[in-house]
């Protein structure tokens, strides 16, 4: 995909901002995984050959790595900053803990800080709003929601009555998280079918504009099957939800807490959730 986008970009590079990852192997190579200094000096290497350029806008650490001391891993990135083969640094799937004691190791020696977070993220998944959405509006580390439309539940073609796909990705067994129920799956869609019939938009669009207005997300990364696909998926933006359509997405997708939020959740006076409307 390095390569591919590497072409695409020749003449164009100073229009675009590119975001790539490490840590996740690349090859069965031993070394070849984790985010540490040997590893993140070379990936980065790689993937600055295999684009064609000279540096990267936003570098991911695409897991957390438990075994790399945190100090190692924000090091080595800050070392590609100064060098100018990086501009900013990110993270991905990061637990609450794992994201503050990057960013205090950060604040401790002056260290690049991640500014962004790659996160799993939707109608159908919101426990991302119990401990990171707050940490992201606390620490001002913005969102980058990956799965916007949680593995196509949201497409539109997921209804009562409608069997799943046999070319979806979930019925191929791709990657999409804690099953979620086909009755819950069902209310979220009843409502986007409403308000996508009140707006004229699609359901999708719907989904992802809804996403578009919850607050620390900056972007979705969108996957498509063909061109009009894509350039659905780009309507989403231009427009709003209105607060009483948001709302009742809100309540339709509403989830149950786990501990320790539904405890925190009993005074919202000294835990303030984040603020929706």
């Amino acid at each position: 995909m390095e390569e591919i986008l590497g072409k695409a970009i020749q003449g164009i590079r100073q229009k675009v901002l590119i975001s790539t990852k490490a840590t996740f192997p690349m090859s069965d190579e031993p070394n070849d995984y984790s985010s540490s200094r040997w590893n993140l000096l070379k990936a980065c290497e790689d993937s600055l050959r295999r684009l064609q350029t000279d540096h990267i806008d936003i570098y991911h650490m695409h897991g957390f790595d438990g075994v790399t001391p945190v100090e190692e891993t924000l090091r080595a990135l800050d070392d590609l900053i100064q060098s100018g083969k990086v501009r900013y640094i990110a993270c991905s799937n990061f637990s609450g803990w794992h994201l503050m004691k990057s960013l205090s190791v950060s604040e401790r020696y002056g260290w690049a800080r991640y500014v962004g977070h790659q996160a799993y993220y939707s109608l159908l998944t919101r426990e991302f709003e119990w401990e990171l959405m707050p940490l992201g509006i606390d620490q001002k580390v913005g969102t980058i929601v990956w799965s916007p439309l949680a593995m196509g539940r949201l497409g539109g073609k997921f209804r009562r009555g409608n069997p799943m796909p046999a070319e979806s990705r979930l019925s191929q067994g791709g990657l999409h998280g804690p099953d979620v129920p086909d009755e819950i799956l069902f209310r979220v869609v009843d409502v986007l079918d409403e308000i996508a019939g009140e707006t004229g938009k699609s359901v999708a669009q719907v989904a992802l504009n809804w996403l578009l207005q919850r607050p620390t997300v900056v972007n979705l990364v969108i996957g498509a099957r063909n061109e009009e696909q894509l350039k659905q998926n780009l309507a989403a933006i231009g427009w709003n939800l209105t607060t009483e359509q948001v709302k009742r997405l809100d309540e339709a997708s509403d989830r149950p807490l786990i501990y320790p939020y539904w405890h925190q959740r009993q005074d919202t006076t000294l835990n303030p959730p984040p603020r929706f409307y």
